[in-house]
């Protein structure tokens, strides 16, 4: 019973490991698909006095995807509906130049400033409205989101090394009495530490495969889906090949190593 209790508290820190790692994951890539929708409704507006090529445009800067101007019509019709045609013509052709700028990604602030200030070079922009205090709440916001799950991604990660250790030294001091017979035997290092070491990796088998069977449920979840719907986004929850390759790897590769800082320090101890 004892071995089972120290089996399942391996498995638990292991499976906390790989399951904060995918909940960054995920975070990450649903920062990603958010900043791309935003990318793709934010634009800047731009005021120039004389019509500009649309790919002078866009050799300004290279965050410029793509430049739209805009039809005076609906601002005429704004002004004034009982213009006759006349007067609307010569109005069309004394109004300034409005264009769109749609935006390769979402910018952070410094690129907004940057790009606000090489346009107001050229000679015909007269005026650049880039909503600059909307964006910079959102983009703070997506930041600060992220530092939150990383801060909280290495705290688990950090806790759950140092309950990972506790387990396998416990593990060690079970069988201390057959390693030190073993080693009198003249038995290596490695041949002595190897039921530390099959216990790392066979639990780390275990914990892998409990966080695929967690991930692929939560992935194919109606609720979870609902939620990236809700915000317009789309995000891979769980890829069955990429992710579960990297969680097994970490999982297999943590074990190995803390297990060999375990053997070496006790190796020094001797």
């Amino acid at each position: 019973m004892k071995s089972i209790k120290n089996h399942f508290s391996l498995v638990i820190a292991l499976v906390s490991i790989l399951f904060s790692i995918q909940v960054f994951t995920i975070v990450d890539r649903s920062i990603v698909a958010y900043k791309d929708k935003l990318a793709s409704n934010y634009s800047v507006v731009v005021v120039a006095q004389f019509k500009i090529e649309n790919e002078k445009m866009k050799s300004l800067n290279s965050l410029i995807a793509d430049v739209i101007e805009l039809s005076p019509d609906s601002v005429i019709k704004r002004l004034n509906t009982k213009m006759d045609k006349k007067n609307i013509e010569l109005l069309k052709v004394t109004l300034p130049k409005f264009y769109k700028l749609k935006l390769t990604h979402f910018p952070s602030p410094n690129e907004i400033d940057n790009l606000t200030k090489g346009l107001l070079q050229n000679a015909s922009i007269t005026k650049v409205e880039n909503f600059a205090h909307n964006h910079d709440t959102t983009y703070k916001f997506l930041l600060l989101f992220k530092d939150v799950i990383s801060v909280f991604s290495i705290t688990v990660f950090i806790v759950t090394i140092l309950l990972i250790l506790k387990e396998l030294r416990i593990w060690q001091f079970m069988h201390n009495e057959r390693m030190s017979i073993m080693g009198l035997f003249g038995a290596p290092i490695w041949l002595r530490s190897a039921v530390l070491f099959r216990l790392s990796i066979v639990d780390a088998i275990i914990a892998s495969i409990l966080t695929f069977i967690l991930f692929s449920y939560l992935s194919s979840s109606q609720w979870i889906l609902e939620q990236f719907n809700n915000i317009g986004i789309e995000v891979v929850v769980f890829d069955n090949i990429i992710d579960f390759s990297i969680l097994f790897g970490v999982a297999i590769s943590l074990s190995i190593l803390l297990a060999s800082l375990i053997v070496i320090g006790h190796k020094e101890e001797v």
